[in-house]
């Protein structure tokens, strides 16, 4: 049974329809790329995803024991908050809060579980650094282990690339990768980066408000919309 699955989903913000003709499905162990120019619904169908926003038509529904408070998010530079007068592993652990019902207390299992993150990001020698200090880069890997505090299955990451030097943009598709082939992670990655999409997507889902593209990434590699946009050669944004 999918993770997710969108049914002629339609989503939007009061008479606007912002994304609509959704018809995509999520499995696990999936690493989808959702790519498309600025403007194309990604960030609309992304708050559809996420429980945010409801579907103006259509449904999208959840399984495999996922909930929609159960997908661990990792919103972009500009959205995310970076002046959290907090430690590193206080941020981290935070990513845990919604796990433990009512209670306001971390768990032993919560604990585990955030330095389990951070050993999977290789941040624990920043664990009682000030969240504040921290580098674009390292600010990333931090939220990413937040994420992964949040759930078991399926993490959703909002351009998570931008902003940063292409060193750190590289390392960060290195981590994510890693995570859904070692760790069994699912990822929703959004994306402009049509090279990367190319190189470590499994399936991807090509928006312009309703989609051009859904399917595997080899299929995507065989299909017209790929040639156009390529050229025959490998590009970076769409």
């Amino acid at each position: 049974m999918p993770l997710i699955k969108c049914e002629n989903a339609a989503f939007g913000y009061e008479n606007t329809i912002a994304a609509e003709n959704i018809n995509f499905e999520v499995n696990r162990g999936d690493y989808l790329y959702i790519i498309g120019e600025n403007g194309s619904g990604k960030s609309t169908l992304i708050k559809g995803l996420l429980g945010l926003i409801k579907p103006k038509m259509g449904r999208i529904t959840y399984g495999d024991g996922l909930k929609k408070n159960g997908i661990g998010y990792l919103p972009q530079q500009t959205d995310a908050k970076t002046d959290f007068p907090a430690s590193v592993y206080e941020v981290i652990i935070s990513g845990c809060a919604g796990r433990g019902g009512l209670s306001p207390f971390y768990s032993r299992d919560d604990k585990e579980r955030a330095c389990d993150a951070m050993r999977k990001l290789n941040i624990h020698d920043l664990q009682n650094r000030s969240f504040r200090e921290l580098s674009g880069g390292q600010r990333q890997r931090v939220l990413l282990a937040r994420a992964l505090c949040a759930t078991d299955s399926l993490i959703l990451l909002d351009e998570p690339a931008s902003g940063l030097d292409p060193l750190v943009t590289q390392e960060m598709y290195r981590i994510t990768e890693e995570l859904n082939r070692r760790d069994g992670v699912t990822i929703i990655m959004v994306s402009h980066d049509l090279t990367a999409a190319a190189k470590e997507a499994t399936h991807i889902l090509h928006m312009k408000k309703s989609p051009l593209f859904y399917g595997t990434r080899d299929e995507y590699l065989k299909s017209d919309l790929w040639s156009g946009l390529s050229g025959g050669d490998n590009i970076g944004d769409v």
